[in-house]
C-alpha cells in the first residue's frame, strides 16, 4: 500500500510515522475520497488501534501520519521464532478482536487483516494500523490500483472476497483467524504456488485442525479457530465474542467438575391396576407419565382450579336411571304382594268341605279340622249334620 517513514512533528514535538500511498493522480475525486476514510480513521479512538492524526498529499502522493509505534509486527515475530506459544497467540487473539470490534461498530471495515498490520508495542500490547485506508485503495476511482485487482494479501483473504464480493466485519474476522493459525502452527492455513489457487484454497478446501498438525493446544481453541475459518460469514463468531471468549481462560479447555451425584430418592410402588382396567395407549417417546393411585379420578385441572361442577346434561343423563332403579323396586314389590294374595289359602274355607262330598259327617272329638273321618262299619249311612250343629262347629 505504501511506504512508512518515521518522522517528527514540529508543532507538538513527537515522533510520528508517515505511511505515503501508492499512485501519482491524486485528483480532486480521489482527493475527496482520501479525505473521507482518513477522517473515519481519525474518529477512531482505541487502545488497540494505531490513531490517526492528519492527512494530506505531497507531489501527488496521499499520506498518513499516524501514531508512532515502537515495536515490531506480528510478521517480525515470525521471522524470529517460528511459532508462538498459545497463551501468547490467545492474549494477541483477545486483544485484536476487541480493537475490531471497535472499528465494526463503527461500521467501519479494515478489509486487510495480516501479521504485518498488526504491530506489537513496547509492552507487548497489540495495535491494528491501516484502519479504513484499504476500503480507499481498493476503489478504482481512485487510480491506486489496477482493474480486477484484490486489495488484500491471498493468505489470509476470506472466501467471499475471493469470490468478488464486498468485505464486511465477517471477512475480517477470518483474515484474524488465518493469522492466529500461522502465529501457532508457523504456517498459514492455505498456501499454494500461486495466488489464484491459493484463493481456490479458501472457497473450498476445509483447513485442517492443528491438533492433527502436531500443534499442542486444547480441543476448545482448535474447534473455536476453526469456527473463525468457516466458510460461510454467518458462521463465524464476532469481534466482541472473540474478545470475551479470550478473555475468559476458556481457550485453556479445562474439562469442568461434574456435578455430584444425587441419591437416588426411594418411592413406594405404584399400585398395580387391576385387570379389568383399559389399558392406556403407550406415551410418545421423551414423555413420561405419573403413575396415578388407583379409586380415584384423576384429574386433569391443577390443584388450585375449583371443583368442577356437574353439567346439565349429566345431570339429565344421570335422573333416568334413578327413576328406573325406583319403578323397577316398586313393581317388583307390588308383585310379590299380588301373588301373596292370590296364591296364600282360604282360612274360611280350609276346615268346611263342600256340601256331597264323602268327609261331610261329623268331626270326631279325636280328628283335627281339615282331617279325614275314620272309615264306617257297614252300610250305615252317615249321620247327617244338622245345620244348626255345623254353624256352631265353625263357629
Amino acid at each position: 500500500m505504501g511506504e512508512v517513514w518515521r518522522a517528527a512533528d514540529e508543532v507538538l514535538g513527537r515522533a510520528v510515522a508517515v505511511k505515503l500511498l501508492l499512485g501519482d493522480q491524486a485528483d480532486a475525486s480521489s482527493t475527496a475520497r482520501f479525505r473521507l476514510e482518513a477522517q473515519t480513521a481519525a474518529r477512531l479512538s482505541h487502545p488497540h488501534l494505531v490513531a490517526v492524526f492528519d492527512f494530506g498529499a505531497w507531489e501527488d502522493r496521499f499520506f498518513l501520519v499516524m501514531e508512532l509505534v515502537e515495536g515490531q509486527s506480528l510478521g517480525d515475530l515470525l521471522a524470529a521464532q517460528e511459532r508462538v506459544h498459545p497463551e501468547q497467540v490467545a492474549r494477541i487473539a483477545g486483544e485484536a478482536a476487541a480493537g475490531l470490534a471497535a472499528a465494526h461498530r463503527q461500521g467501519i471495515v479494515h478489509r486487510d487483516i495480516k501479521p504485518g498490520n498488526l504491530m506489537l508495542d513496547a509492552d507487548g500490547s497489540v495495535k491494528i494500523g491501516d484502519f479504513g485506508i484499504a476500503q480507499f485503495v481498493d476503489d478504482p476511482s481512485t487510480a491506486l490500483t489496477t482493474a480486477g485487482h484484490i486489495v488484500g494479501t491471498s493468505l489470509y483473504l476470506a472466501p467471499e472476497r475471493a469470490l468478488g464480493r464486498t468485505a464486511d466485519s465477517a471477512s475480517d474476522m477470518y483474515s484474524l483467524g488465518c493469522v492466529i493459525y500461522q502465529l501457532l502452527l508457523g504456517q498459514p492455513p492455505f498456501r499454494s504456488d500461486t495466488a489464484t489457487a491459493t484463493l481456490y484454497q479458501h472457497v473450498d478446501t476445509p483447513p485442517v485442525p492443528l491438533r492433527q498438525r502436531g500443534v499442542d493446544i486444547s480441543a476448545a481453541f482448535d474447534a473455536y479457530l476453526l469456527g473463525l475459518l468457516a466458510k460461510q460469514p454467518e458462521g463465524r463468531p464476532t469481534a466482541q465474542q472473540v474478545a470475551d471468549w479470550s478473555r475468559t481462560d476458556a481457550w485453556r479447555g479445562r474439562p469442568e467438575p461434574l456435578p455430584m451425584p444425587k441419591p437416588a430418592s426411594r418411592r413406594a410402588p405404584a399400585p398395580t391396576a387391576p385387570a379389568s382396567a383399559p389399558v392406556s395407549a403407550p406415551a410418545a417417546p421423551g414423555t413420561y407419565r405419573l403413575p396415578q393411585p388407583t379409586g380415584r379420578r384423576r384429574s386433569t385441572t391443577s390443584r388450585s382450579a375449583p371443583p368442577r361442577r356437574r353439567s346439565t346434561r349429566e345431570a339429565i343423563r344421570r335422573r333416568p336411571r334413578v327413576a328406573s332403579a325406583i319403578a323397577g323396586t316398586a313393581t317388583f314389590l307390588a308383585a310379590v304382594y299380588l301373588g301373596m294374595i292370590l296364591f296364600s289359602p282360604d282360612p274360611s274355607s280350609a276346615g268346611t268341605p263342600a256340601p256331597g262330598s264323602p268327609s261331610s259327617g261329623p268331626v270326631s272329638p279325636g280328628v283335627q279340622d281339615g282331617g279325614q273321618q275314620p272309615e264306617q262299619q257297614g252300610n250305615q249311612p252317615a249321620k247327617d249334620d244338622e245345620p244348626g250343629e255345623r254353624d256352631e262347629r265353625d263357629d
